[in-house]
């Protein structure tokens, strides 16, 4: 990006550790780390981005990140940090080595390549915390977390312990961001419904409570979002 140019980026939470390299401009906290992890945003931020650079962001599923390396993801949670000490010596030495230059095909091929030499062992508990998550994420109808104690069959401290320990966050905070992207799809898809009653479908009773977490995660309110929608479409 030009020196004299920038732009305002804009973050919103989602469930994921992510594994980056970084050239150019330096985050403060970073100093001159090219190499960065960042974990699980739990609030939507923006940063104003300027100078030149370059990023390549490899973003794990959730829990993803943990299980290959070890960290847990609560430590990382709302933090960037160095990536020294996360990942093995030689997963960091190889992607720092990476020139800014390279074409996104070689940046991929490059990295894939590093990553494939790792090879995480088995583990049960990690996948049966992803079979929950795909749970969250495919069925519309899970918006209580008994929900899903009751179909996989597990007590809510180790659920909670699973998802503090993988994801970072808990499975509400889970829950509730994937119910919030259902919202999103169905206005962006021209629902003209009662608000009301499709947040009481994804699990929202209190309505300024339903207004609240959409404002937080999306950055405007559920109505305002529906008129930015009906404009885009006239």
């Amino acid at each position: 990006m030009p020196e004299q140019q920038s732009y305002l980026s804009q973050v919103l939470p989602h469930p994921a550790v992510t594994l980056s390299v970084e050239h150019g401009a330096r985050r403060d906290v970073l100093q001159d780390e090219t190499v960065v992890v960042t974990g699980v945003p739990t609030r939507r931020f923006e940063v104003n981005v300027h100078g030149e650079g370059s990023v390549f962001g490899i973003k794990f599923r959730p829990g993803g990140f943990t299980a290959m390396f070890g960290t847990p993801a609560n430590v990382l949670r709302d933090h960037t940090v160095p990536a020294a000490g996360l990942v093995p010596h030689r997963v960091h030495q190889a992607l720092a080595r990476l020139e800014p230059t390279l074409q996104l095909t070689e940046w991929t091929a490059q990295v894939d390549q590093v990553l494939a030499t790792i090879v995480p062992r088995s583990n049960l508990e990690y996948e049966s915390l992803l079979n929950i998550i795909q749970s969250m994420l495919n069925d519309p109808t899970v918006v209580r977390i008994g929900q899903l104690e009751q179909r996989q069959g597990i007590g809510r401290r180790t659920l909670q312990r699973m998802f503090s320990h993988y994801v970072g966050v808990s499975p509400k905070w889970v829950l509730s961001r994937y119910r919030i992207h259902d919202v999103v799809t169905a206005l962006d898809n021209g629902y003209d419904g009662l608000l009301t009653e499709l947040a009481v479908n994804a699990g929202w009773y209190d309505q300024s409570h339903f207004i609240r977490d959409f404002s937080t995660l999306i950055g405007t309110t559920p109505s305002d979002y529906r008129n930015e929608v009906q404009a885009r479409r006239r």
